[in-house]
C-alpha cells in the first residue's frame, strides 16, 4: 500500500523560480549597468590615450621650429640686450620703474628708431633723447630688432620706396599734423618742460616712417588708422624735398621767407639806434 499522505503539506517552492526571480532580475539589471559604466570610462580612457599619443607625435615639432627655438639673429640680439639694454628695461622686456619703459608691443620700429638714430642706449636721464651717432652697427641693430620682435611683437619696418608718395598732399598733411611741432619746413622747435621736436635735417626715410609709426617720446603715433602708409610716404616725400630746395630767403628763418627776415632786421636795427641814441644822450 502507498504510504503517502494525501493531507500532507504541499512543497515549498523554488526560491530561484518563484520568490527568487524578482531579485535575480534586479541583480542582472545592476551588473548591466556597472559593464556599461566601465565599458564607458574605459572608452574614455583609451581616447585619452590615443589623443595624448597623436599629440606627442605632431605637436612638438612645431612649437620647437616656432617658439622654443630662436633664430641666430635672435640669439644674438638676446646676447646685446642682456649686455646693454637688460638694466633699464628689465629681464622680460616689461620695463624697470623710473628707469626705463615696457619694449612689449613697441615692435622692431621703434628699436630701429631709438637706436639707429643714436637715442638709445641712453647716455644719462633728461628731459629729451638727443640724437647722436649710433653705438650699434647695422648687423647688430637688426640683431636687436629681431629679439624685440621675437618676444614682444609690434609695428614692423615697412619695405618698398618710401618717398613714392603725393608732394601736394603731403605738404598739406604735414603743415596739419606736423608743423605745429617741427615748424614748417622740420627746423624743430621748442616745446614744455625741456623738450622740443627736433630737426628733420639729418633724418632718413626710414627715421620718419618709423617716428611716425611709434611716436616716440612727445610725438603721438600716426598708426595707419591715422595716416595710412601711402600718407606717410607723402609726408615723408615732402619733408625730404623741402630740405633739398635752396632757401627762398637767403639766410633763412625757418624759411618762412623774406619778409619775415627783413621784419626781424627791421627791429634789431631800431633797437640798435635807439640804444646809441640814449648812450650818446647820456654821455652829453
Amino acid at each position: 500500500m502507498s504510504t503517502t499522505n494525501p493531507q500532507s503539506d504541499p512543497p515549498l517552492p523554488d526560491s530561484g523560480s518563484a520568490l527568487g526571480t524578482p531579485v535575480a532580475r534586479a541583480l542582472a539589471r545592476r551588473r548591466s549597468k556597472l559593464r556599461r559604466r566601465w565599458a564607458n570610462v574605459a572608452g574614455l580612457l583609451v581616447a585619452l590615450v590615443l589623443t595624448g599619443a597623436a599629440y606627442s607625435m605632431f605637436a612638438p615639432a612645431q612649437a620647437a621650429g616656432s617658439s622654443n627655438t630662436e633664430s641666430s639673429a635672435e640669439a644674438a640680439g638676446r646676447a646685446l640686450y642682456e649686455k646693454t639694454c637688460i638694466s633699464c628695461h628689465g629681464a622680460n622686456l616689461d620695463g624697470v620703474p623710473r628707469r626705463g619703459p615696457s619694449l612689449i608691443g613697441v615692435g622692431e620700429a621703434s628699436v630701429y628708431f631709438q637706436v639707429h638714430t643714436g637715442r638709445m642706449p641712453l647716455a644719462r636721464q633728461e628731459a629729451e633723447a638727443q640724437r647722436k651717432p649710433p653705438v650699434f652697427t647695422d648687423t647688430q641693430i637688426d640683431q636687436l630688432m629681431a629679439y624685440v620682435q621675437a618676444h614682444g611683437g609690434g609695428p614692423t619696418l615697412p619695405s618698398g620706396d618710401l618717398r613714392d608718395g603725393d608732394l601736394a598732399q603731403g605738404g598739406e598733411l604735414f603743415r596739419l599734423n606736423c608743423a605745429s611741432c617741427h615748424n614748417f619746413v622740420g627746423e624743430g622747435g621748442a616745446l614744455s618742460s625741456g623738450k622740443y621736436a627736433p630737426n628733420l635735417k639729418n633724418a632718413t626715410d626710414l627715421d620718419i616712417y618709423t617716428a611716425m609709426l611709434t611716436g616716440p617720446e612727445n610725438m603721438p603715433v600716426f598708426g595707419d588708422n591715422q595716416l595710412t602708409p601711402n600718407e606717410k610716404r607723402a609726408v615723408i616725400n615732402y619733408v625730404q624735398t623741402i630740405k633739398a630746395q635752396a632757401d627762398p630767403g637767403g639766410a633763412g628763418i625757418g624759411r618762412i621767407g623774406p619778409v619775415s627776415e627783413g621784419l626781424v632786421i627791421w627791429v634789431v636795427g631800431i633797437g640798435v639806434m635807439l640804444f646809441g641814441i640814449f648812450w650818446m644822450g647820456s654821455k652829453a
